[in-house]
């Protein structure tokens, strides 16, 4: 069984999971709902998450997602008082930022040379892409395919010279989800001035934590643009790496993902794992 087959099972056993909580289902209702023994089942979550099924489930609660949408708030409220950038994920990840020029973004690509891959993460396949100044792109395509993913690629560099290298996708797609030896990732953004600063606000926000539309627009510096927030997170061109999936409702629950919801669900669950470790 591959890597694809392998998140396959994971995400429709957490979607069913989180459908049926309320029952409190067991470890062999789970199983016989995906078609895999007990003991498999529970290898394979343990194997991707690094706990059971159960356990997981218990990092999506209504209760887990408010506490950390306050962690989310004393982190936002610190940098902004400070004005500088707080314990986030820009230092986590060593990542760095690169915004195109006006006259650049006009161009949409045109005498760039982009190259793109698909390979597996730990949610599924993605698309990736970048150039020789940094990552440009990553889209997940489990929930919506393949040509989802593609068609939002496209609509960011529509008329750049593109050059599939799945080799170098997957090499690099390694790399990025390398826990245990981060490196040093540049991205290359394209957007406008407010966009910028929403993907960077985002930026600072450690591993395992959340906000909402509203904290995450008051730290881009417009506390009335909750709406045009909403659509920056959604034109995030660098998924994971800028963490939109962190921003949640302020009633705890998930909200909406471009890459489906439940990708979302499974990237928040994972990273609280992570960070409870």
């Amino acid at each position: 069984m591959d890597s694809q087959q392998h998140y396959q099972l994971i995400a429709q056993a957490l979607h069913w999971l989180f459908q049926n909580q309320q029952d409190q289902p067991s470890l062999e209702d789970l199983a016989q709902h995906v078609g895999l023994s007990p003991h498999y089942l529970q290898r394979l979550f343990q194997e991707w998450a690094g706990v059971s099924p159960k356990q997981f489930l218990k990092y999506l609660t209504k209760a887990q997602a408010m506490e950390r949408l306050k962690q989310g708030q004393t982190v936002l409220d610190s940098a902004i008082s400070s004005g500088l950038s707080g314990p986030g994920r820009l230092h986590d990840l060593l990542i760095t930022t690169q915004a195109m020029t006006p006259g650049e973004a006009k161009r949409k690509g045109r005498d760039v040379d982009v190259c793109y891959g698909y390979g597996m993460t730990p949610f599924g396949e993605a698309l990736l892409a970048w150039t020789e100044r940094g990552i440009c792109f990553l889209g997940f395509c489990y929930e919506e395919g393949r040509q989802h993913s593609r068609d939002h690629f496209n609509q960011q560099w529509p008329d750049a010279s593109l050059t599939e290298n799945k080799p170098a996708a997957n090499r690099k797609l390694s790399e990025i989800f390398n826990e245990s030896e981060p490196q040093q990732l540049k991205i290359w953004l394209r957007g406008s001035p407010f966009q910028l600063r929403v993907w960077e606000a985002l930026l600072e926000l450690p591993t395992g934590t959340h906000c909402t539309y509203g904290q995450l627009a008051s730290f881009a510096g417009n506390a009335n643009a909750s709406r045009a927030t909403g659509s920056a997170i959604g034109r995030n061109p660098v998924s994971w790496l800028i963490p939109c999936h962190r921003v949640i409702n302020s009633l705890g629950t998930v909200g909406g993902y471009r890459w489906g919801s439940n990708t979302k669900r499974a990237m928040i669950g994972y990273e609280a794992v992570k960070r409870a470790g």
